[in-house]
C-alpha cells in the first residue's frame, strides 16, 4: 500500500509539472544550499546560499547569502534571525537587497504526518526602490513514509507572502511538492517542483521551478 501511495505521489508531481507547461511561463531551476553547526542541544548557526536561473533556465538572475541562529525552546518552538544579502539581476547588472529577519517555527505531529509553520517576518531594504515589511508563512507537511536506505520522504508545503506595509498585501504564492532524503547523518537533500504565483502591478504570474537543496551538518 506504501508503495502504491507513492507512485501516486510521484505521479501526481510529474502531471503538476506538465500541467502549466504548455502555459508562457517560464522554467527556472533554483538551487540552495545550507551549512548548520549545532552549538548545544539549543543552539545553532546556519549559513546559506542559493541561486537561481530563469529565462528558461537559460540565465543566473538571481543570489541570496544568509547568516542566521536558531534557539530550541522545545520540541515544538525555534525562534531565531539573520540577515540575508539578495543580488538581483536586472538590465544587466544586480541590484542589491538587504534582508534582516526574524524566525518563530512551530513544530507537530498528526497521526505520523509531521507539520511544521514558519513564521518569518523581514525587513526589506532596497537602494532602487522604497523599503517594506513582509510576513512569509510556510506550512509543510511531511508524509510517514519512507523509502529505500535513503529515507527518501514525500512533502507537500504551501507559502504565502504579505507585505504588511504596502495596502495591496498578497502578491505571492508558492506551492511545492517534493521528495528529502537522507544520504548520511549529516548530509540531506531535497527536489522539489515549486508553482511560484506572484503579482507585479495588477497581473498574477507563474513560474515552474524545478528546485534542489543540499544541507550539511556539523
Amino acid at each position: 500500500m506504501k508503495r502504491v501511495v507513492f507512485f501516486i505521489f510521484v505521479f501526481s508531481l510529474i502531471f503538476a509539472a506538465q500541467a502549466h507547461a504548455y502555459d508562457d511561463h517560464d522554467f527556472q531551476i533554483w538551487n540552495t544550499d545550507v551549512e548548520e553547526m549545532k552549538i548545544n542541544d539549543k543552539w545553532k548557526v546556519s549559513t546559506e546560499q542559493e541561486f537561481r536561473w530563469g529565462d528558461n533556465a537559460s540565465q543566473l538572475f538571481y543570489q541570496h547569502y544568509d547568516m542566521g541562529a536558531f534557539y530550541s525552546f522545545s520540541k515544538w518552538l525555534n525562534v531565531g534571525g539573520g540577515y540575508r544579502h539578495v543580488l538581483l539581476k536586472s538590465k544587466g547588472k544586480y541590484l542589491v537587497e538587504n534582508e534582516p529577519y526574524i524566525h518563530v517555527t512551530l513544530t507537530g505531529e498528526i497521526a505520523g504526518f509531521k507539520l511544521e509553520s514558519r513564521n518569518r517576518f523581514e525587513y526589506d531594504h532596497f537602494d532602487y526602490q522604497s523599503d517594506y515589511g513582509r510576513y512569509r508563512n510556510k506550512m509543510t507537511m511531511r508524509f510517514p513514509w519512507k523509502f529505500t536506505a535513503l529515507e527518501i520522504q514525500p512533502f507537500v508545503a504551501d507559502e504565502v507572502f504579505l507585505c504588511y506595509t504596502k495596502s495591496n498585501a498578497f502578491n505571492q504564492n508558492r506551492f511545492f511538492a517534493g521528495l528529502a532524503l537522507t544520504a548520511t547523518k549529516n548530509i540531506k537533500g531535497e527536489l522539489y517542483y515549486m508553482l511560484q504565483s506572484y503579482k507585479s502591478g495588477e497581473t498574477w504570474f507563474d513560474a515552474n521551478v524545478f528546485g534542489t537543496k543540499l544541507k550539511i551538518g556539523f
